[in-house]
């Protein structure tokens, strides 16, 4: 068997998954992701299997892989990079990790929120270039008690986001198509019908939603000029939820009073994309889920769904439904 392995968390992370890929005995060819599709396309073909990240997986990559390709592991719960009804089209299982990376990911939406409520990175950055005082004007932040969050998909992370919100002392509003509703009414959610009314109701908006046709750029002009001056916004999701124009413009006029984000929509970014740099604004690497207890539950889960379908043994996770 040949594998192809590009997920840098896997590959950096320390832990039980290494010592389980390497005793299959199998061919590892390790590539640094995510990769683009042409990138994947001047490699794919000749690969049993992929222990993948957010590489492009699109329609032309999967005909260049078949008929070898027997399996897609995804390290991780998001699909979007995957053209997973071509796949299914072509009978090639989707296997992913749900149920793994919840716990962390609302933790670095916290870290997110306290940084730029309490101006954290920024005093930080000036204490670091020497400047105690702030050009002798100390910044003042908020407190989060008693403020609105408004979540945007109640899923595994929302929940989890929802739980330590309800700890920090705040208002929690929450829209989710398929809401669970025990789950509102046992931690004090407001449920809003839409969108529209949680954006416009919320002092902090954070973000937990797939990626799709229908959410892509969903935080625009139009939608942030519908917003409460000088709100908050979180994005842990995906970048390209977020028109990146829209919010540096919101950012410098004060429209939006900050932007935190673990995801852009172009990774790794050009030096000059407009939210690097940008006021108030705090952008990580896309490193949310990469804690060493949660890359050792997605890696460890990754492999055994890899190994289990390669060996016709064991229990995997697919994400396309069709009887293998």
């Amino acid at each position: 068997m040949r594998i192809l392995l590009t997920t840098t968390s896997y590959q950096d992370t320390p832990g039980e998954h290494h010592g389980m890929l390497e005793a299959t005995g199998w061919e590892i060819i390790r590539e640094r992701g995510p990769l683009p599709e042409e990138k994947m396309l001047e490699i794919a073909g000749d690969f049993d299997g992929f222990l993948c990240g957010d590489d492009a997986i699109t329609a032309a990559v999967i005909d260049q892989s078949l008929p070898n390709l027997k399996v897609i592991s995804k390290y991780g719960i998001g699909l979007d990079k995957i053209d997973v009804e071509y796949a299914t089209e072509k009978k090639l299982p989707v296997l992913f990790t749900p149920g793994v990376n919840h716990t962390t990911v609302a933790e670095h939406t916290f870290g997110l929120l306290l940084g730029l409520s309490k101006k954290i990175q920024q005093n930080a950055n000036e204490v670091a270039a020497g400047d105690w005082q702030a050009g002798w004007k100390k910044p003042v932040g908020n407190e989060i008690m008693g403020k609105n969050i408004g979540i945007l998909g109640l899923g595994r992370i929302g929940k989890e986001v929802a739980v330590r919100a309800r700890a920090f002392g705040m208002k929690i509003l929450a829209y989710d198509p398929h809401p669970d509703q025990d789950f509102a009414a046992s931690n004090d959610i407001t449920l809003c019908p839409d969108m529209d009314q949680l954006s416009s109701a919320s002092d902090i908006l954070s973000l937990h939603c797939y990626l799709s046709p229908e959410t892509h750029g969903m935080i625009n002009a139009e939608r942030i000029n519908q917003m409460r001056k000088g709100v908050i916004i979180l994005n842990c999701a995906r970048g390209e939820l977020v028109d990146s124009q829209a919010m540096h413009t919101a950012l410098e006029s004060g429209a939006v009073g900050g932007y935190g984000a673990d995801v852009l929509d172009t990774e790794p970014p050009a030096a000059d994309h407009p939210l690097l740099g940008a006021p108030n604004c705090i952008i990580t690497s896309h490193i949310a889920s990469r804690t060493h207890e949660s890359v050792a539950r997605q890696a460890g889960m990754a492999t055994r769904n890899l190994i289990a379908l390669l060996n016709g043994e064991g229990e995997y996770t697919q994400a396309n439904s069709f009887n293998i």
